[in-house]
């Protein structure tokens, strides 16, 4: 079965076929940088970093740009976003967006989210924005008004096809300021006039200003992609105005080229229930998170879910999903326990038809549009059969513990991300597993004294925590419930 992808802009499932024979060129919307990044964000970059790996995976060269918005993004009041946030802390704008860059990729490193291969920023591509603005000028798709310049909808009849929303909708339902100096209220800012308080400006051919939002990564995507790539990624919030809006401009720019030919947009997050607010005090940034929750747990989570589909975050299905993620890892860590004692040999059958049976499963699942879930699923029964095979046949032989355990880090690790490799561990599973070692260890001590009392309780204890402890005549050995 080939790849197929649910496209956004056809609204249907497509075989995916690249631009370019063995690449892929990838762009996702990266955040914009005036504050911690929320769990929100995790959905969506946990998502497209599973997506990229699976890409990899698959055998693509892929190309993964995902841009750093440090300037131009405009609240509806007509503030940049990044400049309220430094009046706030009282520091330059610049400041706060070395703080909260450096922030998110520590928060994606934490989730063991891959960084992509350029991370450009907006305010470091001014260049290549007003190129692009002058550009539509000329092609009569922009117009210049005292100093600002706006994209002319009008002259872009497919402005909407994305979202499905016209120029009317946008007329009468915008939250967006409307300016007299526009033609339309539908007609958005290519470049902005900075007043005279304005921080963050730079010289153009219409006087001292700033970029707007969305030209942004149209420019960048054009300059490390090219006018038409493969894949564009983002949230389904921004599919209007943002998304639709960098179509209409670069497609008018390079003469009705398609801009992406594939939309794979990631479902909203809500918080127990309800839509993550400022205002009403549920955001609930990475950070916080990960003081709660392993990083296993969140990204198990937010794999549990189809990337495009809309997903509750709370207590309880964050604590499911952990615990499916011990049970999996439990028994590939069990393997790797048994693999100094076990005895030579090479894989037996019963193991090599297990391992290729799930691993077609598996990729099955994936290969319709990155179903992430039901590829859960599949390691989830992967699992439930190689703790079978462990405890009906006792020690397994060499061949088969290496067979069993490189199909976990080949689907769960190299792909998924959820399962650690000798040297990437996430610091809480290698913390568990070393104070569950000394446990056992001082349970030795107290058995080889006879003291069976502090042995009882160390065991039931343990198991009181859902670690189920095995004495085997080679040694004990330990798995989660």
């Amino acid at each position: 079965m080939s790849l197929k992808v649910y496209n956004f802009l056809t609204r249907q499932k497509e075989t995916f076929t690249p631009l370019h024979e063995g690449k892929v060129s990838l762009y996702v919307c990266g955040p914009t940088v005036y504050d911690n990044s929320h769990i929100g964000h995790a959905k969506t970059y946990v998502n497209f970093d599973v997506i990229a790996r699976y890409l990899r995976y698959l055998g693509y060269d892929v190309l993964y740009v995902q841009n750093i918005t440090d300037v131009g993004h405009m609240l509806d009041t007509g503030e940049d976003k990044v400049l309220r946030k430094a009046r706030q802390m009282s520091a330059l704008p610049m400041q706060v967006v070395e703080t909260y860059t450096r922030s998110y990729f520590a928060d994606m490193d934490a989730l063991g989210v891959q960084r992509p291969d350029i991370s450009p920023r907006a305010s470091g591509h001014i260049p290549e924005q007003i190129e692009m603005i002058q550009t539509l000028i000329d092609k009569g798709h922009a117009y210049e008004v005292d100093g600002s310049v706006y994209f002319d909808v009008a002259s872009f009849p497919e402005y909407g096809k994305l979202s499905g929303r016209t120029v009317d909708d946008q007329a009468e339902g915008s939250r967006i300021t409307t300016r007299e100096e526009k033609r339309h209220p539908a007609d958005f800012a290519l470049w902005k006039k900075a007043d005279p308080e304005h921080i963050m400006r730079w010289p153009s051919p219409w006087g001292e200003g700033f970029p707007g939002w969305h030209i942004e990564c149209s420019a960048m995507a054009n300059k490390y992609l090219g006018p038409t790539f493969d894949i564009h990624g983002g949230g389904l919030e921004n599919m209007f105005p943002h998304n639709e809006c960098e179509i209409a401009q670069s497609e008018a720019a390079h003469d009705g080229q398609p801009f992406a030919r594939h939309w794979l947009l990631v479902g909203s997050l809500t918080l127990d229930g309800i839509k993550m607010s400022k205002s009403l005090g549920n955001t609930l940034t990475i950070a916080d998170a990960l003081t709660r929750w392993p990083a296993e747990g969140i990204r198990t989570f937010i794999l549990s879910s189809h990337y495009g589909s809309p997903i509750d975050f709370s207590d309880e299905a964050i604590e499911a999903a952990y615990k499916g993620w011990q049970r999996i890892w439990g028994a590939a860590r069990l393997l790797r326990q048994q693999m100094g004692q076990a005895p030579d040999g090479a894989a037996g059958d019963a193991v090599k038809e297990l391992v290729e049976q799930t691993r077609k499963a598996f990729v099955e699942k994936m290969n319709d549009d990155f179903n992430a879930p039901a590829a859960l699923a599949v390691l989830q029964e992967y699992t439930r059969q190689v703790n079978t095979l462990v405890n009906e046949q006792g020690s397994l032989s060499q061949g088969s513990l290496k067979a069993l355990d490189d199909l976990y880090r080949e689907l769960g690790g190299k792909i998924l991300g959820i399962i650690p490799g000798e040297d990437a561990g996430s610091a809480s599973a290698e913390r568990e597993a070393g104070l569950v070692q000394l446990l056992i260890e001082l349970r030795a001590a107290a058995r080889a004294n006879k003291d069976w009392a502090t042995s009882d309780k160390i065991r039931d204890q343990l198991k009181e925590l859902g670690i189920i402890l095995e004495d085997r005549p080679d040694g004990t050995v330990w798995k989660t419930t």
